[in-house]
């Protein structure tokens, strides 16, 4: 695949997921407000009702995301999963070892550097 089609698609997998979150949030103000207008005497049954309902549609396409976030993640993991699989077949376990250890003598160096 294309790498610019998998950047795309994780963009769009992460709007998604930043759109359920912002959705989440409002339906559990819904839900508060539908209780808190519940509590008040003169409110009418019939705007408790409405609230209730508004709260029921949100809830409907709150679903709706997480169905398409369930398929989406899918096809994602799995471009991750063969990429991985691909630079274990291709990088040599002695390269990563020397690369982590120059990373931690840059770090121990620059805490000594802090240090005085």
């Amino acid at each position: 695949m294309n790498r610019k089609i998998i950047e795309t698609y994780y963009v769009d997998i992460c709007n998604i997921s930043d759109l359920l979150t912002k959705l989440v949030n409002s339906y559990r103000l819904l839900i508060g407000g539908a209780g808190e207008l519940n509590t008040i005497a003169l409110a009418k049954k019939s705007d408790v009702k409405d609230a209730l309902d508004r709260v029921d549609k949100l809830g409907d396409i709150i679903d709706d995301l997480i169905e398409v976030l369930d398929h989406s993640d899918l096809a994602y993991l799995q471009y991750c999963r063969l990429k991985s699989d691909y630079l274990k077949m291709k990088v040599a376990p002695p390269y990563i070892q020397t690369e982590i250890d120059e990373e931690l003598e840059f770090e121990n160096s620059e805490r000594e550097e802090k240090k005085v």
